[in-house]
């Protein structure tokens, strides 16, 4: 028995070996064994890291200035070597030391920090603004102003579910890769307004120096410049519901010169897939369209087999609201349902999106011929708003 226990041990230990061994830096992203803070692309993220040693090295002065003191005071004033205490009652000199030097130290980390975290609050000056809204489960960013002003998108986690389901090895950025990432330009102060569509959420990128909560109702506002040109990774970092895992942030820096070239590239995609809810669209088309739309909002609860989750997320393949009339999975999809993880996405999706994906779910799986309205408008999903 011995034997076979101490085999186990050594397997799992070459195991843990090659694990370790095969797992890499993540660039802008989590380091292996990385016990320290990182230090970051920003001005913000510096002054952290050096708050963060100065403090640590205040608290080590003093731990060990206090046991000093105590040790040697019960090591040299014990009794078996005579000593007798002291019978005096106050003493004007320790009341001083010991009120003067903590004020002292108090200031002297009080100082540095409140400067730092007023800079982390200043967002004046700003050469470009964004807007980030947190959804279950992913963000949306909408350029304010600047060359890529009106430009607005989702993010989403991009990692293959295969991968997520263990039925495919992991890539090297497994949960921390997304379709559509922040882009910005190099060494501009980048003003993030902050806030949310449904729970609350935290915008959070730790080589930016950037960790802001989003609240649904309230905008809150952060920034960085970031000095060098790269991808920089993140997550949510508030809990906010079942996939709360599958929530994170990329956020690319590129030259001034490529950020151009990406703005104008987006106002012409913009302008190309400009959606038009008057207009009447083929089955086909909305067909189309509605598959990607289900595959990027969709999916992880309702399954891509329309299947659904038993006991958290009903089925719909075979359901009976998708093969029923239009309006009632119409106003689902605006409004959501209360007491349900099902959100609203009337704010997330056009009517174009909505009507799309509804003639999807109609048409798909087991469905197709066997409801009614097995085609919606964007023009029925307009008017239900």
């Amino acid at each position: 028995m011995k034997k076979l226990s101490g085999l186990l041990g050594v397997c799992a230990m070459l195991f843990a070996g090659i694990a370790s061994a095969q797992v890499k830096d993540m660039p802008g992203g989590p380091r292996v064994n990385q016990l320290n803070l990182t230090e970051g692309v920003t001005q913000i993220t510096r002054d952290v890291v050096w708050l963060h040693w100065l403090m640590l090295i205040i608290c080590l002065v003093i731990f060990v200035a206090v046991f000093g003191v105590m040790f040697y005071s019960i090591w040299a004033h014990r009794k078996s070597r005579g000593a007798k205490p002291a019978d005096f009652h106050e003493s004007v000199g320790v009341e001083i030391a010991w009120t003067v030097i903590p004020f002292l130290i108090v200031i002297g980390m009080a100082l540095p920090a409140t400067r730092t975290v007023v800079a982390m609050k200043d967002t004046s000056g700003s050469d470009l603004t964004v807007k980030v809204t947190g959804y279950q489960w992913k963000w949306g960013y909408e350029y304010i102003d600047g060359q890529a002003a009106g430009v607005k998108y989702l993010s989403t986690l991009s990692t293959p579910r295969a991968q997520i389901e263990n039925k495919e090895p992991k890539g090297p950025f497994y949960l921390m890769e997304v379709d559509n990432p922040l882009v910005v330009p190099v060494g501009k102060k980048i003003r993030l307004a902050v806030t949310a569509g449904d729970v609350i959420h935290s915008w959070m990128v730790p080589e930016l120096g950037v960790k802001q909560d989003a609240i649904p109702g309230f905008v809150r506002n952060t920034w960085f410049r970031a000095d060098k040109v790269g991808e920089f990774r993140g997550q949510c970092s508030e809990l906010c519901g079942k996939d709360h895992a599958f929530m994170p942030i990329v956020v690319k820096v590129v030259s001034e010169e490529d950020y151009a070239k990406w703005a104008a590239e987006q106002k012409k995609l913009l302008a190309a897939a400009a959606d038009d809810s008057s207009k009447e669209y083929t089955k086909e088309a909305l067909i189309s369209r509605g598959e990607k739309v289900y595959a990027a909002n969709c999916v992880a609860c309702h399954q891509g087999s329309g299947k659904g989750v038993q006991g958290a997320f009903p089925a719909l393949d075979g359901s009976p609201m998708v093969k029923g009339p239009a309006p009632a999975q119409i106003a689902i999809l605006l409004n959501g349902k209360q007491g349900t993880a099902m959100q609203a996405f009337g704010k997330q999706l056009n009517d174009v999106e909505i009507a799309s994906v509804i003639t999807y779910t109609r048409n798909a799986w087991d469905n197709a011929g066997k409801g009614q309205d097995p085609v919606v408008q964007p023009a029925t999903v307009k008017a239900a708003r």
